[in-house]
């Protein structure tokens, strides 16, 4: 699998819904080229060395995506003759063993497995006309990994860069109860506007994935620091030295942070969990984690911006019926002068909160629709409450 350095490629980046323009702005400041955002994806052009930028620098990438082969077709038996007309050859060695993963979102393809089979024979004989043999398939491990779209009758055809979805940084040693994807930690950081100034609290943390993430971005952290690989290092033509120089120069941007970077959480469990994860990541400088109850805490550091992720019912029992109301309560009495931001999977938790949202952006947590609402918290004269209005 040979692609030239020096031929400008168009790539595909894939997130969550709702964190689309915040990927687009991600890739724009890496230096990527005619950037497009799409439905949970963003569409941008750049070199061989992009590439291995953009997958170990890019925190709101679920995985990156390089398009080989876009045609149309309605039925199975179309695909199979199209796929098998494609030089598979250029990109597979008989020797190497690979993997397709399938989105079908298609009327006429009613079943993704089948599709991905008839892709999956259609190289196989492909390769074997071609070479004589035909290379392994690897569900687990394989060497190379075909991504295949299908969105009505449109065909794209795509390698996987990134192998294990991007998500996975490495660093979490430990879980607590429904933690928080990594993507999705750094996307609501960048909705909150955190940028690495000021001071951030976290006053539910978890197992501290937001406290990480709001770290690594502070200090200009590359987000793959602890990733030992990536699917285009099985590629043939894979350039070890590129990537090390892009590795070194990325490293080089690590910089200082003076402010405060603080967890709550009530569970003395969670504490353990987030400072093990935090110490596996060396930040243990900069992350300061309290057992402590955030509707008993009060305000101590200026600016300061806050973001969590609540326990909801959908991920964890709760056992509160003021549960929202608290968190109002306490942001509203204790919290003057601040931006507060929290997500959410209970629709409904925005009307027992008992502030005026100034903001409210939809997401996906997973398959969960949550929403994610911005509360202004100003000094008094208070903002009116719902019930005031």
């Amino acid at each position: 699998m040979i692609l030239n350095p020096d031929t400008q490629y168009t790539m595909q980046a894939k997130t969550f819904y709702g964190l689309e323009s915040v990927l687009a702005q991600e890739i724009m400041e890496l230096g990527g080229a005619e950037v497009k955002t799409g439905n949970r994806l963003v569409e941008f052009k750049g070199d061989l060395g992009f590439l291995y930028k953009a997958n170990y620098s890019l925190r709101t990438a679920l995985r990156i995506l390089v398009p080989i082969h876009r045609f149309k077709a309605r039925t199975e038996q179309n695909l199979y003759y199209q796929a098998k007309n494609f030089a598979w050859e250029d990109y597979i060695d008989i020797e190497q063993s690979f993997r397709i993963d399938s989105t079908v979102v298609s009327d006429f393809f009613s079943h993704s497995q089948f599709a991905a089979l008839k892709l999956k024979d259609a190289i196989v004989d492909r390769l074997r006309e071609k070479r004589g043999q035909r290379p392994d398939i690897d569900k687990d491990f394989p060497d190379v990994i075909i991504n295949l779209f299908i969105g009505k009758d449109n065909i794209i055809l795509s390698l996987d860069s990134s192998g294990e979805p991007l998500f996975k940084r490495g660093y979490r040693q430990a879980t607590g109860p429904a933690p928080i994807n990594e993507v999705l930690a750094a996307g609501l950081l960048r909705l909150a506007g955190w940028d690495g100034k000021g001071n951030f609290l976290d006053p539910m943390c978890g197992s501290g994935t937001l406290l990480i993430e709001a770290a690594m971005m502070a200090l200009q952290i590359p987000a793959q620091l602890h990733r030992k690989q990536f699917a285009f290092m099985q590629w043939k033509g894979y350039d070890a030295d590129l990537f090390e120089k892009i590795r070194e120069t990325r490293m080089r941007r690590v910089q200082e942070f003076h402010g405060q970077i603080i967890g709550y959480d009530i569970s003395p469990r969670s504490v353990q969990t987030a400072m093990k994860n935090i110490e596996f990541s060396d930040l243990e400088d900069y992350i300061q984690v309290e057992q402590q109850d955030f509707f008993e805490s009060k305000k101590e550091h200026n600016p300061l911006l806050i973001l969590f992720n609540p326990p909801y019912d959908e991920r964890m029992a709760i056992g509160q019926k003021n549960f929202y109301r608290k968190i109002g309560n306490t942001l509203k009495t204790k919290h003057p002068n601040t931006y507060a931001w929290f997500i959410t999977a209970d629709l409904q938790a925005e009307k027992n909160v008992g502030l005026r949202p100034s903001r409210r952006i939809k997401l996906y947590n997973g398959k969960l629709e949550t929403v994610l609402l911005k509360y202004e918290i100003f000094d008094l004269p208070q903002r009116l409450t719902q019930e005031e209005a």
